[in-house]
């Protein structure tokens, strides 16, 4: 079992996911991860985890999401799932749930994005919650679900309605998929990590007994279960994404000398930010986490492209990584992307001071 992100079981299960690729879907490095104990890294001893800490915890991931961002992503989201359960109010639902998410013997993914940066200009919730002697009925489309037909449950958020006023109280509940009320339609095809088959949910007059309420009804329910979306955990990926693109333009400036220059800067400003991560990971706020955010999305775009320039030709052939990459750099783009990030990336792309 990985008890620390120095474990040489890390090392290995990271070959293995790099290895198995992202294509399709990757059930079998999903497996791998599962039994292997990764999600043990996210719970405390007394839960049955390994308490990992913040910094270990972007220790494993950087090293996982330079392996392959798909399989991360979707572990991610797996992860948002299982801490939100962990920091639940429902403590039947806790002690049912714990043990087979942390085997990973049962999957969850998350459909919460309507309650943070998705969809939010519209005029009524996409997803909503009105009362019911019993509980509570479901109904709407959650816009963004990574992996929902592999999953066994998915944890959504509703808009609590009384008749057709929005309370601004908020839920949090796990639908079972295997109900014919909850609809995984047709994944989108992205522009990059399509395998991780994303797409939209719909509930239909879904029934929700208490014993499946995770937390609310209350307002912001996402800060108060778990925390908010976003936070450090993109920046690790896309760092982690960056330091793969980096790797190979190493590995070819060992015989090309017009690379070792950009190689050597790409990595300084790489190390840089990654103790700028770990830092915040520890508490520090010499750097917010917004600031890491844009840097990360930055370097991820400029060395992804500064690699399909080394790569010439070949790498501009579907299959070759480095094209994956450079799409896949995109991605922080609108993955949990705040307005203050997004305004830093367009001041960046316009060369504004």
């Amino acid at each position: 079992m990985m008890t620390s992100p120095d474990h040489p079981e890390l090392s290995q299960l990271c070959d293995a996911v790099r290895e198995n690729g992202s294509e399709s879907w990757p059930a079998e490095s999903l497996r791998r991860c599962g039994e292997s104990g990764f999600f043990r890294w996210f719970a405390p001893l007394e839960l049955g985890g390994f308490g990992w800490n913040a910094s270990d915890i972007a220790r494993g991931y950087l090293q996982l999401s330079a392996s392959d961002l798909t399989t991360t992503f979707i572990l991610t989201q797996r992860v948002a799932a299982l801490r939100r359960i962990i920091g639940c109010e429902n403590e039947q639902l806790l002690s049912s749930m714990i043990e087979p998410m942390l085997s990973g013997k049962i999957s969850m993914t998350v459909g919460i994005s309507h309650l943070t940066t998705s969809r939010q200009h519209l005029k009524q919730p996409p997803v909503i919650a009105t009362r019911t002697d019993s509980g509570f009925s479901i109904n709407g489309s959650v816009p963004w679900v990574t992996g929902g037909a592999e999953a066994d449950y998915i944890l959504m958020g509703a808009s609590l309605m009384e008749g057709d006023i929005d309370t601004g109280q908020q839920i949090l509940f796990l639908a079972d998929t295997s109900r014919p009320e909850v609809v995984v339609q047709k994944t989108f095809p992205l522009l990059a990590l399509s395998s991780s088959h994303t797409g939209a949910v719909r509930c239909d007059n879904l029934s929700v007994q208490p014993e499946q309420v995770v937390a609310g009804p209350k307002e912001n329910v996402l800060a108060t279960n778990g925390g908010g979306a976003g936070g450090l955990q993109t920046s690790i990926l896309a760092l982690g994404l960056a330091g793969a693109a980096i790797d190979f333009i190493e590995r070819e400036s060992k015989s090309r000398n017009d690379v070792a220059a950009s190689q050597e800067a790409f990595r300084s400003q790489w190390e840089r930010l990654q103790q700028e991560l770990f830092d915040a990971a520890e508490g520090s706020d010499r750097v917010t986490p917004a600031e890491i955010r844009a840097q990360a999305n930055s370097l991820a775009l400029r060395v992804t492209q500064a690699a399909l320039v080394v790569a010439k030709g070949a790498g501009f052939v579907e299959g070759h990584p480095v094209g994956r990459w450079c799409r896949e750099a995109m991605f922080f783009l609108v993955w949990s992307c705040p307005q203050s990030v997004a305004a830093a990336n367009l001041a960046e792309f316009a060369a504004c001071e």
